[in-house]
């Protein structure tokens, strides 16, 4: 017989009794073991040798005293194989034909035969594989979702698209509503403010997909049919009052009642030159760029069939203005257009701006996933879950270094975008500045050897999901949360800021911009955070500065703005920059074009917004060049732009200057507007149902120390009163001497004043009011009134001698004594008081009264 040859005899139980008695005892299972093996295999996580019999105990202990014996998956038969190789391989296939060990972990090999090795466990924080399939979005129960796939092409305008220039004979249409027109699209049910968000499914709402477009009556019908209820799509209702005419209402941020301004919807059964007007009804900004010349987009399916035509600016007589037939609440704003549509019977989509969906940057990451070489310095990971369970990704870029201590020394940049779901243009710029650092440029591979990138492209994939336009599924704005301790309510910036944490306490991190999209003003600036550290006087807005001479048709140094308002506090750059990153910036985006150089008064497109993240990329290693001479030009500059400044803010004020001496010690929030212009909205505070939460968690940092037990009982509290007392009485009798002396100091001319310069003898004036409050007080107090007048007078003295800052003419020393002393008629214009300015560095920094509100001499 040759060798490996296999001899079946049939098994039957009246052949080895004995046998079948001590199988039955031996392969009996531990209960516990059996569980966390099945558990195991059902989840992937059970791993075997390559060349070793499965971790099994139950097969294990089976085989261990009968290593002749293989059970085919019947378990109706006995072989006796004396070749240990071939009975090996034998229980392999017996044991991977069994329904109990089938596992989708398994690899195959190109017969199909199963291989009895399991493939890596997944890595819990790790990226989709190239070859798996994309995520798919999850949304809120209560939406309801076309199962149509919503792609559109990349194309570039032919030619510059300007801005809309009004006749000053546009038309205000007069608001209908649905009592005088036709219903033709609304959603069922749209979760406003006072419901919260409770749970999230893929495709949304269950059951059928209802039709909520009317139904055409024939060839002859031409009512547009309406759709919003696709990926960042977002339209609420619309209404027919003219055979030509639509009144358009948004739909709210989910769980709010407000923040309508994103739309991205689609029409259908279009007729050809026909000029239709569409109205929105309920924008709730009173200030829009439709007011300086832009146009809404429009794509017509049919021209990227057949043209490859994507996005284009089209309307005309285009105005935006209020809505009178408003709740009374708060006012609306409408804004008017009119169009022509290209064919028949097309397909078009009209949005605010350029949509790019979660779905539009899982593909783009796919392929970054599966490009053999880019793969190699990009590594993705995922930051964290949102709370409808969608995957917040996160990028790390660089190249792999040759030693630890090379890895250690890099600097880090962080970047993030679409915190703010409705503002697109974020993600555009950070699409091209992904494009060049992921480049094979040498100037890409330059920036990864120096730099470790640290970036977030869609930190609020709910919001986008949904089409909201400033809020994630909380119901808050994101970017006024990045204290926030609530980590289960706003994961997307806890993670965050934690992620930047961590890193902060590896290595530096030189810079942070946070992307974002602007709807009233035009060009591309920074919002930024003024450095209080005269070592670093200026050094924040050297960048931007760079950034507006690397793309001066596009970016706007002027329109960059350093002051922090205290309604900012919760954003990134604020929240950054108080952690320790100086280059901390919000990077603001037109939703319309630009004003400057070659590209005047033209809208900006996909390209434009891309080559923004190359210039990104150009003006780091201008502004890490180790030849220092850029960077020393624009602090020259900027020292001068700030005189200039400094200039106009005393010409209004129709005063005299003179800026010899330390004029760089001027407070730069000072002679600096507000960002009121930003496009922002205030806090809204945490929603209903987290402030318990937040109070809770609050209370357990508050409380962490043991308070002091109450005293309950009168006896205690007179033991107690009694005791204050003699320590009164005795501090008495002992700063009685001291008591004496500062009495006598008060009736003189106190001669600490003599360093103050231009302090008034008001000052002092000012303070014996307050003096004799204290002395008047009721002795029976525990007050102690010896050391609080020590106490402020002490202050006082510390207060006058700080240096102050004199704008016409500074302090000069001189030997005569009897000019030290200020003369008694005069007074200075500013208050006495001072305004300390706090420093991230813990040292006390001079700051000065403000340019605003005071008159200089």
């Amino acid at each position: 017989m040759c060798r490996g040859l296999v001899v079946s005899v049939p098994y039957r139980s009246n052949m080895f009794p004995a046998l079948e008695t001590e199988l039955k005892q031996e392969t009996l299972p531990d209960p516990y073991e059996d569980f966390m093996y099945h558990h195991l295999q059902y989840y992937g996580y059970f791993k075997a040798e390559r060349d070793s019999l499965p971790d099994s105990a139950t097969h294990q202990y089976a085989w261990k005293n009968n290593p002749r014996l293989v059970l085919n998956g019947s378990f109706g038969e006995r072989d006796l194989i004396p070749d240990p190789l071939q009975r090996k391989k034998l229980l392999y296939s017996s044991m991977l034909t069994s329904h109990l060990l089938k596992s989708r972990q398994l690899l195959h090999n190109e017969f199909g035969e199963a291989n009895p090795r399991l493939r890596e466990p997944r890595d819990l924080f790790g990226f989709f594989s190239g070859s798996a399939p994309l995520q798919a979005p999850r949304w809120p129960i209560e939406c309801e979702v076309i199962k149509e796939n919503i792609r559109h092409i990349e194309g570039v305008p032919p030619q510059p698209e300007y801005f809309y220039q009004p006749t000053g004979n546009e038309k205000l249409p007069e608001i209908v509503g649905e009592e005088k027109g036709t219903v033709v699209y609304q959603l069922d049910s749209v979760p406003t403010e006072g419901s919260c968000f409770s749970s999230s499914r893929v495709g949304g709402k269950r059951g059928d997909i209802k039709e909520l477009a009317v139904t055409l009556q024939g060839p002859d019908d031409n009512t547009l049919l309406f759709e919003s209820r696709f990926e960042s799509g977002n339209l609420h209702k619309a209404v027919r009052v003219d055979t030509y005419e639509y009144e358009l209402t948004l739909r709210t941020d989910l769980y709010t009642n407000k923040h309508t301004q994103w739309f991205y919807f689609r029409v259908q059964n279009t007729r050809k030159d026909a000029t239709y007007r569409f109205t929105i009804v309920n924008l709730l900004k009173p200030k829009s760029l439709y007011t300086l010349g832009m146009k809404p987009l429009m794509y017509s399916q049919l021209d990227a069939d057949t043209h490859n035509l994507g996005w284009r600016r089209e309307g005309k007589e285009i105005k935006y203005y209020k809505n009178h037939m408003g709740d009374g609440l708060q006012p609306f704003y409408c804004l008017t257009w009119t169009v022509q549509f290209p064919h028949d019977q097309d397909t078009c989509f009209f949005a605010h701006f350029y949509p790019y969906t979660y779905t539009d940057l899982q593909c783009y990451l796919l392929a970054v996933a599966n490009n053999p070489v880019q793969s190699q310095f990009c590594k993705l990971r995922t930051l964290c879950r949102s709370l409808a369970g969608n995957t917040v990704y996160l990028l790390t870029i660089t190249n792999p270094s040759q030693t630890p201590q090379e890895a250690a020394a890099k600097k880090a940049v962080v970047l993030s975008a679409r915190v703010h779901p409705g503002e697109s243009n974020g993600s555009w710029v950070m699409k091209g500045f992904l494009d060049f650092i992921l480049s094979n440029s040498p100037d890409a591979a330059l920036l990864r050897d120096i730099f470790v990138f640290k970036v977030v492209p869609m930190l609020n994939p709910d919001g986008v999901i949904v089409g909201n336009y400033r809020c994630s599924l909380a119901g808050r704005d994101l970017n006024r949360h990045y204290k926030t301790i609530l980590k289960e309510s706003f994961p997307c910036v806890w993670y965050t800021r934690n992620m930047i944490q961590r890193l902060l306490e590896e290595r530096e991190v030189l810079l942070y911009c946070d992307f974002h999209g602007h709807s009233r003003k035009n060009n591309i600036f920074l919002y930024g955070c003024n450095n209080n550290d005269r070592k670093y006087w200026l050094h924040e807005r050297v960048f931007p500065l760079m950034l507006s001479k690397n793309a001066p048709d596009k970016f706007s140094f002027p329109s960059c703005n350093f002051k922090i308002q205290k309604c900012k506090e919760g954003t990134g750059r604020v929240v950054m920059w108080r952690m320790g990153i100086v280059n901390s910036y919000t990077l603001e985006s037109t939703f319309g074009g630009s004003t400057l150089g070659s590209k005047r008064y033209t809208h900006f497109t996909t390209e434009d917004l891309k080559s923004l993240g190359y210039h990104v990329c150009d003006t780091l290693l201008d502004f890490c060049d180790p030849d220092q001479t850029k960077f020393t030009q624009c602090l020259a500059e900027l020292k001068e732009l700030l005189q200039q400044e400094i200039h106009k803010k005393f010409s209004a004020l129709g005063q005299d200057m003179d800026l010899e001496g330390s004029w760089n010690d001027i407070s730069l929030s000072d002679i600096e507007s507000s960002t009121s212009g930003s496009d922002s909205s205030l806090s809204d505070g945490l929603p209903v149902h987290l402030l318990s939460i937040a109070h809770e968690l609050n209370q357990k940092k508050m409380y962490k120390k043991k308070k002091k037990k109450p005293l309950q009982t009168r006896k205690q509290r007179n033991e107690q009163y009694q005791k204050n007392n003699m320590i009164w009485e005795f501090k008495s009798t002992e700063y009685a001497p001291e008591r004496a002396e500062i009495a006598s100091t008060l009736q003189k001319q106190p001669t600490f004043f003599k360093n103050s310069g231009n302090t008034s003898s008001s000052t002092i004036k000012n303070e014996k009011p307050r003096m004799n409050k204290l002395n008047g007080r009721d002795k029976g107090t525990s007050l102690d009134p010896p050391k609080m007048t020590t106490s402020i007078l002490t202050k006082n003295k510390e207060r006058m001698q700080k240096p102050r800052f004199t704008i016409s003419c500074p302090p000069k020393r001189s030997t005569n004594t009897s000019q030290e002393q200020p003369a008694p008629d005069m007074k200075p214009n500013w208050s006495r008081n001072t305004f300390p300015a706090t420093h991230r560095g813990g040292a006390n920094v001079v700051s000065y009264p403000s340019l605003h509100i005071y008159t200089y001499p």
